[in-house]
Parts: C-alpha cells; structure tokens; sequence
C-alpha cells in the first residue's frame, strides 16, 4: 500500500512562525501596542498558526480514517493537537484582530495546558520524544500565560514570550527533521 505523505512539516512551520511573531513582540516590546500592531498580529496568528495547523489536522484526520488507523496509535493524539490548537489561534487571532479582552485567554490556557500535559505524556509513552519535548514546552507556554493574560503582566507576558521564542526554534528543528526525513531519507539523532 503506498501511504500519503503526512504534513507535519506544514503543522510544525506554523506555529513556530506565529511563536517568533508574537514571541518577538511579547519579549521585546516593540512594535509599541496599538490597534495597527494588533490588526497585524491578529492575522499572523489567524494565518500561520491557525490555518496551517487546522490544515494539517483535517489531512490527519482523513488519513486516520481512510486507513484505518486504530488504537494504539499516537497520530490520534497529534491529530486532536493540530485541530485543537489551529481552531485555538483562530480564536487568538481574532480576539487580537478585533481588539477583544485578552485577559479570557488564561482561562482558555488551563485548558491547553491539560492538552499540552496529555500530549507529553502520549509523545513520550512512544518514545517520540522531539514531539514529547514540544508537548513538554508547550505547557510551559500555556503555564506562563494564565497569570499574564488574567493579569494582564507585562513581567509574566515577558516570560511567555521567551517560552514562546524557545518553542519556535524547537519548532523550527522538527519542520528541518520532517521535511529532511520525507525529502531526503535523512534520519536525525536527538
């Protein structure tokens, strides 16, 4: 049976563009706030980290159901990942576009980090552990941004950025893995 190639690469390359963007904002602080900043960030996150994910995760999903794929299987869990952290940033992207209260967005990142926490351990069950490292700084994103985003703390916004930035280099060297081990047959060691 001849298998379609996945797109994780795809998945990965959005959002760890949307983390440079928005990570480069939240540690630096510039651009200063202002409605233009947050139209442009909204669209960022709407673009890149949205519908790249979502996309990866309806191919996931069609894939899952076109061969069958039953339990034990991590590509579930990558599949909830994607679909649930693409409609995610829609939302983000929106709320900023708009000029909503991002203050609701830590009572949305207790329930990301339970993802996050679910994703580890599922990752790190089957000994993936470059995804198993992503899940794991994946919560130390959404950790970070209960108290900035309820607070509203420049100082906790600071340090979600920096997790932010670190998990989109990470993100970067698993869209160079996968697009290397579909492209090039390469195999690389963690």
């Amino acid at each position: 049976m001849n298998l379609p190639i996945l797109p994780l690469a795809i998945g990965f390359f959005g959002l760890g563009t949307g983390y440079f963007v928005y990570g480069g904002v939240e540690v630096s602080g510039y651009p200063q706030s202002s409605e233009s900043l947050n139209k442009s960030l909204g669209q960022w996150g709407i673009w890149m980290p949205g519908f790249m994910q979502f996309i990866t995760a309806i191919i996931l999903w069609a894939y899952i159901a076109m061969y069958d794929v039953t339990p034990p299987n991590a590509l579930y869990m990558a599949a909830v990942a994607f679909t649930a952290y693409g409609v995610h940033w829609f939302a983000l992207g929106l709320n900023r576009h708009y000029g909503g209260d991002a203050r609701v967005d830590g009572y949305m990142a207790v329930a990301f980090l339970w993802i996050s926490i679910i994703g580890a351990l599922v990752f790190y069950e089957v000994k993936d552990n470059p995804v198993g490292i992503l899940f794991t700084l994946l919560a130390l994103v959404y950790i970070s941004d209960i108290p900035a985003s309820l607070l509203a703390s420049r100082q906790w916004t600071k340090v979600k950025g920096y997790f932010h930035l670190i998990t989109g280099v990470w993100l970067m060297y698993l869209t160079f893995a996968a697009v290397t081990s579909f492209a090039l047959g390469w195999s690389l060691p963690l």
